[in-house]
């Protein structure tokens, strides 16, 4: 904390959903207690100092005019975000009556439904007392799918869990592969990584459908066909045994099924088939191998995007074989990334207390929201919906249902959060959440490798109060036990810092609370770390498993096969003559999923929903540039304004989300269209799994 003219400067952190994690410090004038300037921290070792676009504006989230200041509660038709401000004493009495009465009836605690995601990241805001509340109630458990978990089974299966690089030596990569990865919007001071590894000499190259801003800014982008990514990496690998180009050395030593993958990819993924479905030349094929294998080290930085289809898990456990052929793995910064959050040891299960979870408790898949709400799911029907860190009525896939659960008039929901958004317009009680700069929390990351704590800078705004606090009350309210939700958020930090008992990392030795408070401290590890330099994977076999025992276990390939999406024009053929366009609705870079839409500044930035579509699809179609055009399936449908372009191949079709539905002129969103179908591991949502048509509007 510094002071200088009236001023106090506090360090914070960013807590949204992005793998930076940004250090920022917050200016506060002494005499009014208001912010009055927010920046990058120069000091972080990572993010040195500048912010993205969206947390620049953060101010005028914390302050802007639709804060929630009070909690309400509903009084005209759900749906109509009509309400009046009642007391904190009066919504948690309300609440905590109906989950008595709930847990009493013959459906018991299980018709209780938490939902939350990554709101905010911090650790515990995100998952600490909320999850040891519904615990200790005996609520239904919440699978947390929808982002991330189909990529993160996939790595699991090839490398182990908390496989990860140190992304700050990547800077002497000398090839370097955004797979399915917009990282200099979504990951911007990775970028900055990349970039300067190009001043020193590194090719950077984009996989992707989209030519999204970081394919254009990219030295090569590869248009993959939507959903193909594994069917390519299969053909790089063809290419690479074909060759020769393995490091035979690194594979004998250090794997598990290399000549079992060798056979397999042989004979089944000639570079012609691979090129069929991915719809990718021939040469371009053979040339990405080529300078893949010879042109490293090299870096795959793998992203979430390319998972969210029915074949994403395999997919990417496919792509992260591959630095284990280039023997990529010896290098410091090179071989494959996809999150560095397994690099931290903190002690979760004291946070989160599983203990408490009475045996036999259902798990509802967060990606099947609006089955639960209509009652088609095994057990008894959703009752009551607590909503927190989370949007759903806009976020989650097969909107119109989910909108039609939510208007149960049989159905209690409470949503805790900055703003009446799309979801709290259905809520019966909303409570008023605190922002950033607001309360404690203690923050890891899923794109570096430091420890920080955010040092709440104002105080809550009008009556509002961060999820700890809230599920202090509820508990209170309910009679749980007082030690369980007795300690403080500081407490809690310190205590999760202490690394499981049983854990060899050491990763936390000698960092204190005190001193992430301070600014952010590197895990114990090493600069320059190299992981699996000598193999050691936390597999069961401790090597790289090519070969999958536990796959074949569990009935499914043991080695890494090409698993097609779900509505694939090549394999769904009927569906696809009525639908023949592949959709896909990556983020604007101006929000972040629907975080900051209702910000004025940012959604002019954006500007109209748009369909970015091939010049060749829309003259077929009679559609022309700027014109208003319905985009729609089985499922439903939205509008939006044609963008012809050729930032994607004949056959796909771009929307950027995600927008509220009260700034959407047809009440929807692109999640209109969007299935709840899974992919392959993981349960993961397939957002990017979605054959639509579309049609000019008059």
């Amino acid at each position: 904390m510094r002071r200088a003219l009236g001023t106090v400067t506090v360090k914070a952190v960013c807590p949204h959903d992005c793998p930076d994690t940004c250090g920022m410090l917050v200016s506060v004038d002494e005499s009014t207690g208001r912010a009055v300037d927010l920046r990058g921290d120069p000091d972080h070792p990572f993010t040195r100092g500048f912010l993205c676009a969206k947390v620049n504006n953060y101010l005028d989230r914390v302050y802007h005019r639709d804060r929630l200041l009070f909690p309400l509660k509903r009084v005209g038709p759900k749906g109509a975000g009509q309400f009046a401000r009642v007391s904190w004493d009066e919504a948690i009495a309300t609440i905590a009556a109906q989950f008595r009465r709930i847990a009493a009836s013959s459906d018991g605690p299980q018709a209780i439904l938490p939902y939350s995601y990554a709101g905010t990241m911090g650790k515990l805001m995100y998952a600490s007392l909320d999850r040891r509340f519904f615990h200790r109630l005996g609520a239904s458990l919440l699978d947390r799918t929808i982002c991330a978990s189909a990529g993160a089974a996939g790595c699991d299966v090839t490398l182990g869990t908390r496989a990860t690089v140190d992304p700050e030596a990547s800077v002497n990569c000398k090839y370097i592969v955004n797979w399915g990865s917009n990282t200099s919007v979504t990951n911007v001071h990775f970028w900055k990584v990349e970039h300067e590894a190009r001043k020193r000499g590194a090719k950077i190259v984009t996989v992707d459908p989209y030519k999204s801003p970081t394919a254009a800014k990219s030295d090569w982008w590869i248009p993959v066909r939507p959903g193909t990514d594994g069917a390519l990496a299969l053909g790089v690998m063809h290419v690479i045994f074909r060759e020769g180009w393995d490091d035979k050395a690194y594979l004998n030593d250090h794997c598990v099924g290399a000549a079992e993958l060798k056979a397999h990819v042989l004979s089944e993924y000639r570079p012609e088939k691979v090129s069929h479905i991915t719809g990718l030349p021939v040469e371009d094929i053979e040339r990405f191998a080529r300078e893949y294998a010879r042109g490293g080290p090299a870096l795959i930085r793998v992203n979430y995007g390319l998972q969210r289809h029915g074949g994403g898990g395999t997919a990417v456990r496919t792509i992260v074989c591959l630095p284990a052929l280039t023997g990529d793995w010896r290098h410091a910064g090179a071989g494959a990334l996809l999150s560095t959050s397994k690099a931290y040891p903190f002690d979760d299960n004291y946070l989160t207390r599983p203990d408490l979870i009475p045996r036999g408790t259902r798990t509802i898949n967060m990606v099947h929201l609006a089955e639960a709400l209509h009652g088609e799911l095994p057990g008894p029907s959703v009752q009551a919906l607590f909503v927190y860190n989370s949007n759903p009525a806009a976020v989650n896939p097969d909107q119109s249902r989910v909108l039609s659960g939510l208007m149960r008039e049989d159905l209690f929901t409470v949503v805790h959060d900055q703003f009446q958004t799309d979801t709290a317009d259905y809520a019966d009680i909303v409570l008023p959440a605190t922002s950033q700069l607001e309360h404690f929390d203690i923050h890891s990351s899923y794109g570096h490798l430091y420890v920080q704590s955010n040092n709440p800078a104002i105080a809550p705004l009008g009556e509002s109060k961060p999820n700890t606090e809230v599920f202090r009350l509820l508990a209170k309210a309910m009679g749980f036990e007082d030690e369980l939700f007795a300690e403080t958020d500081e407490q809690l930090a310190a205590r999760a810092l202490h690394e499981p008992e049983g854990s060899a990392t050491g990763r936390f030795d000698g960092i204190t609370l005190d001193a992430t408070k301070a600014g952010p401290v590197r895990l114990n590890l090493p600069k320059n770390w190299a992981p699996f330099a000598e193999g050691k994977f936390p597999t069961p076999s401790g090597k790289c498993e090519l070969y999958s025992e536990r796959e074949a276990r569990a009935g499914r390939d043991p080695l890494p096969t090409y698993v097609p999406p779900h509505e694939d024009p090549q394999t769904k053929p009927e569906l696809a003559a009525k639908y023949p366009l592949q959709l896909l609705t990556p983020p604007s870079p101006t929000f972040l999923n629907s975080t900051f839409v209702n910000v004025d500044s940012l959604r002019k930035s954006a500007g109209e929903r748009t369909l970015e579509i091939h010049p060749d699809d829309a003259a077929a179609r009679g559609i022309s540039d700027g014109q208003l055009v319905s985009v729609f399936n089985a499922r439903g449908k939205f509008r939006a304004k044609a963008k012809l372009a050729h930032t994607v191949k004949p056959g796909v079709v771009v929307s950027l989300g995600l927008w509220w539905r009260k700034w959407a002129d047809d009440g929807v969103n692109c999640n209109a269209t969007t299935s709840t179908a899974t992919t392959d591991l993981g349960g993961g949502a397939t957002f990017f799994d979605n054959l639509v048509e579309v049609t000019a509007t008059t």
